[in-house]
């Protein structure tokens, strides 16, 4: 067993644990680990998947474009950075679900670049729930006109909510923030919206990844517990 399917396995066991923490409502709701390959090469990744991941997580359109090309792995592609509305068409080309729709002007770019090859996109909407002005996404106060604008897109599927919590230093200190996204992420699931399928609540990282789950995540993104430290 090399060092990546260790740090692997130590992932899925600490996430099965932060499981079994919660409520007993959902204890039987799986988590969806998407390994965040930010910066690490096609090896890696593969090593990864052969180990079991199924889907993985990109920050940058055009390192993932190459990786992609490369890789010779079938996998969930997933855009968890921030995306330019310039970047839509590739987008939609090579990934399953964008994490970071945040605006009326991304959702209908992304919308339109859908529409053209004849794909149903599926996103998550990126709330800022902390007001973080160095952080992407919409402020919760706003997200009910940006729903309301993606269920009039006919090339778009809503999926669920993603956010990324501040950099605390005491790491228990994201829990009222996740507590309070999930609220939210169940007041959107009883929305009546034909045009959505709301399944996935998108929040936690390396660093705060188990609280995320013990407060009702259903996703996870981890890089560096898997892969160590990013390789510059």
């Amino acid at each position: 067993m090399d060092e990546i399917e260790k740090r692997l396995r130590n992932v899925e066991h600490e996430i099965e644990q932060a499981r079994m923490r919660r409520e007993a409502v959902l204890k039987e709701e799986p988590v969806q680990l998407i390994a965040v390959t930010k910066n690490h090469d096609v090896a890696a990744m593969r090593r990864a998947i052969d180990a079991g991941v199924t889907a993985i997580g990109e920050n940058r359109i055009q390192e993932a474009v190459g990786k992609y090309e490369a890789l010779e792995r079938k996998v969930q592609w997933h855009l968890i950075g921030h995306l330019q509305t310039n970047k839509a068409k590739q987008a939609v080309r090579y990934f399953d679900l964008i994490h970071s729709i945040d605006s009326e002007h991304l959702a209908k770019a992304v919308d339109k670049a859908a529409a053209a090859i004849g794909k149903r996109q599926d996103i998550l909407l990126q709330v800022n729930l902390a007001k973080e002005e160095s952080k992407s996404g919409i402020y919760r106060e706003e997200l009910d006109g940006l729903i309301a604008c993606v269920q009039e897109l006919p090339n778009l599927r809503l999926r669920g909510l993603m956010c990324i919590a501040p950099n605390y230093e005491d790491v228990e200190d994201c829990r009222p923030l996740f507590h309070e996204m999930h609220e939210i992420f169940w007041q959107l699931k009883g929305k009546n919206m034909p045009r959505a399928n709301i399944d996935y609540l998108s929040m936690g990282m390396t660093h705060d990844y188990t609280i995320a789950v013990e407060e009702g995540a259903n996703m996870v993104r981890v890089g560096t517990a898997i892969f160590g430290q990013r390789q510059y």
